[in-house]
């Protein structure tokens, strides 16, 4: 079954959403809430690269990336608390189903207090193969996308997730990059140079993982 996954385009609709406040669980707690979960989901964007092993630094949320056919499945599982479909500047109701297709980001949310716990991207795959949202004809096995920290968390394979940061590159990606080079191996370093190549020509990024 191939779930397309989101356009990124802006959805019509949606309440402006800048006044929001964040207490992120930490990765242990949200592991023990997806804990049987049978979808194949992985921590992303900073966290993945702190538990690829590269250190820490200081995280304003937590991010978690699953194939879009089991987004129910989480979202099952992590009852009561409620989704919201999150974009630019924007919100929208998780029942707004142009909004859910257009987007990729669903911020999970404390109903008695409205703080936001936890991010879920909805990724676009085909069956057991994950689909970049960036460019579709780049497509990896999810046993090659999440890789398990020694004591069993999931995350996002590294150079996964620094092909994403290099969109942004904002003071946190360079952070995230300089700590996360040194430890990929020639094959992931091969891989996400022609990914760069393909995503983003001409990414500065692009010399620096030769």
């Amino acid at each position: 079954m191939t779930e397309t996954g989101p356009t990124d385009q802006i959805p019509p609709g949606g309440e402006p959403f800048t006044d929001f406040r964040w207490e992120p669980w930490t990765p242990q707690e949200v592991a023990g809430r997806l804990a049987g979960v049978d979808v194949p989901w992985a921590f992303a964007a900073g966290w993945a690269i702190e538990l690829f092993g590269a250190g820490g630094r200081e995280h304003e949320d937590i991010e978690v990336a699953v194939p879009i056919a089991g987004f129910a499945a989480i979202q099952k599982a992590l009852e009561p608390y409620e989704f919201d479909i999150v974009g630019p500047d924007l919100k929208w109701a998780i029942s707004d189903r142009q909004a859910f297709v257009q987007t990729h980001q669903t911020w999970l949310r404390d109903p008695a207090t409205s703080v936001y716990v936890l991010d879920v991207f909805r990724e676009p795959h085909d069956g057991d193969v994950w689909i970049c949202r960036r460019d579709r004809s780049i497509r990896r096995p999810y046993s090659e996308v999440i890789r398990r920290t020694s004591d069993g968390l999931p995350y996002v394979a590294p150079e996964i997730v620094l092909l994403f940061k290099a969109r942004w590159a904002r003071p946190k990606d360079e952070d995230d990059l300089n700590r996360a080079l040194p430890l990929l191996d020639s094959q992931a370093r091969t891989w996400l140079r022609q990914a760069l190549e393909k995503v983003h020509p001409g990414h500065p990024w692009i010399a620096r993982v030769q």
